[in-house]
Parts: C-alpha cells; sequence; structure tokens
C-alpha cells in the first residue's frame, strides 16, 4: 500500500504545470480555469491567503453560536501507530532530567521526567499550510520555492505565522446523501455542496471553515495503514468553497480529495486549487463523527496552530463549541 502511494508522490511530481505568467488582475475562478492563478485576490505580496477573511466581526458573530458550551476535539491521537502517508513516521523517547540517573534533586526529592520527539508533522489530524504544496515549483501568489523554502524551515509562509482562528466551522454531512461511509471514489463539487448544505440548513460564507463529514475514519477505526482510495471534495467544489471566502476546508479522510482523482492525470488537483490558486488551508483527518452524531451543523471553531517557526504543515486538535 506504501508503495501505492509513493507511486501517487512520483506522479504529482511528474504532472505539475507551470502558469504561463503573472496576470495583472486579481484571480477569479474564471481566471484560474484559464491558468492565471496569480497574483492573489489578497494582492501581489500577501502570505496569509483566506486567512485575510477572518475578523473581530465574525469572531463575535460565531461566538452566538455557543448555547450548551459542549465542546468536540477535531483532533485524533498522534502516535507512532497512526496510519501516515509514506515515509512518514513518529516516534517518542521519554527522558529523565538532570543527569539521566532518576536520582530525586535536593531535599525535597524532586523527580520529573522529559520527552524528545522525532516525527514528520504531517501525522494525523493536520493543517496544510500554503507551502506545502505548489504548481512546477511555484507556490501560492506565485513565489518560487527558491525564495522561501531551505533545510532549516520555510522563510515564507510557516504555519508559526498563522493568527488565532476563531470563526464559524460548517459540517456538510455527506452520509445523508451518499451512505455511511460514503464509498470511495464519490466526488463533492458544487451541487453536492448545495445539496448537503441545504439539508443542514446553513449557508456557507466569507470566513467559514468548512468540514465535511464522510464515516471513513469511523468505519476505518484501527487500521494502521492508510487506505489508497477515498471519497471527497472535486476541484469543481474546490473552487466554489474557495470563490465564497471559506478559510479552510477540512473532512474525516487523510487527503481531503476524491481518490482516485477525478482525473488520473492531474494528481491532488484539488490541493493546487486550495493552496497554491486560492491560499485555502486544507485540514485533514478530522476527527467529525461526534459532530454527525449531534446533528450539529454550525459551531464555533477555535484554533491556535502551533507555533514551530519555518514548518510547512502543523499537527492540530482543533475545538468545535455549539
Amino acid at each position: 500500500m506504501k508503495r501505492i502511494l509513493l507511486a501517487t508522490t512520483a506522479l504529482l511530481a511528474a504532472c505539475s504545470q507551470l502558469s504561463s505568467g503573472i496576470a495583472e488582475p486579481p484571480v477569479t475562478s474564471e481566471a484560474a480555469v484559464r491558468g492565471e492563478w496569480y497574483p492573489s485576490r489578497y494582492g501581489p505580496d500577501d502570505r496569509l491567503g483566506a486567512m485575510n477573511n477572518l475578523s473581530p466581526e465574525k469572531t463575535a458573530e460565531a461566538a452566538k453560536l455557543i448555547t450548551t458550551g459542549k465542546t468536540y476535539a477535531l483532533g485524533q491521537v498522534t502516535g507512532k501507530t497512526t496510519p501516515a502517508y509514506g515515509p512518514r513516521t513518529f516516534s517518542m523517547t521519554i527522558l529523565q532530567l538532570s543527569d539521566g540517573s532518576g536520582t530525586p534533586l535536593g531535599e525535597n526529592k524532586a523527580v520529573g521526567n522529559d520527552d524528545l520527539v522525532n516525527t514528520y508533522i504531517g501525522i494525523g489530524s493536520q493543517l496544510d499550510g500554503l507551502g506545502h504544496m505548489g504548481i512546477d515549483h511555484r507556490y501560492y501568489n506565485g513565489v518560487p520555492v527558491s525564495e522561501f523554502v531551505t533545510t532549516a524551515g520555510l522563510t515564507q509562509f510557516g504555519t508559526h505565522t498563522l493568527p488565532p482562528v476563531a470563526t464559524r466551522g460548517v459540517l456538510l454531512d455527506m452520509t445523508k446523501q451518499f451512505g455511511d461511509p460514503v464509498a470511495p471514489g464519490t466526488a463533492f463539487n458544487k451541487a453536492e455542496i448545495d445539496a448537503a448544505a441545504k439539508a443542514a440548513g446553513v449557508t456557507i460564507g466569507e470566513g467559514d471553515i468548512v468540514l465535511f463529514h464522510t464515516g471513513t475514519m469511523k468505519s476505518q477505526e484501527g487500521s494502521t495503514e492508510l487506505s489508497p482510495v477515498e471519497p471527497g471534495l472535486g476541484v469543481g467544489g474546490a473552487q466554489y468553497l474557495a470563490d465564497l471566502g471559506v478559510v479552510a476546508v477540512g473532512a474525516d479522510t487523510w487527503a481531503l480529495e476524491v481518490i482516485p482523482f477525478e482525473k488520473e492525470a492531474r494528481p491532488f488537483d484539488v490541493h493546487l486549487t486550495l493552496l497554491a490558486k486560492n491560499g485555502v488551508y486544507i485540514l485533514e483527518n478530522m476527527v467529525t463523527h461526534e459532530l454527525a452524531e449531534d446533528g450539529v451543523s454550525e459551531f464555533f471553531f477555535t484554533l491556535g496552530a502551533p507555533r514551530l517557526e519555518g514548518s510547512v504543515q502543523a499537527i492540530i486538535n482543533p475545538v468545535a463549541i455549539r
């Protein structure tokens, strides 16, 4: 299975495309279709993308959704058995403080432990930053890889630069349309998104976080390997949500987008549409089943990304509050 996933990565590298040049007007969905995907609608120097759609007013309005105070952890546990996209691995070592002998300190016999983690960040519930995927070595806003990637960390687009997120979250329960779990290879585009939003009684708007519930994570509970196929967002659906001004899109799947891809020769095209072309963040492996079981369709969403300098992604545990 890892060979399948690694082969998909190799295909990505082979099939990326380069825009023909910098477009003068701000990007629209029509311009993106023509390949004119930068400069960004937020300006040629912008590095935050759709995070620009957050606002104090949106936060205050979203806070009104809290009526019971019930909280939901949207992140799964990250550990050595967490299914991961190869060759990502996780290891932890627990160390005793001081000289390592375990001898208590002082007359009060103080003892303690420390921990050392050696891990890929892209394991478990994660946020994909704008430096994660690009098109032919250009990333969000057309920034060339040579201008921000170093082995010591990103000098632009690092997830440590992200502001605190406190906004409205929307859950679209796709199992109501397609069954539980939704079959792998099922794509969600505008028609499916609109149907799910109508069924939930919500209207998706600027500054929202949109999560898809597919039942995939719950159905694969206990598995130590990722499935090579999954239901998910299609390219048209990704552009539709970006045009609505959403900040991030996530799902209870490891890649968010539908696999097999809608077009075999265009792997991870949803990632490219959201991250590179529109500056919309991706949330993977979100724990959504508890929200779905409680029939929650909108909620207060909060996330403070770990401030690891120069990181491409972030291990996260967002919180939903209803």
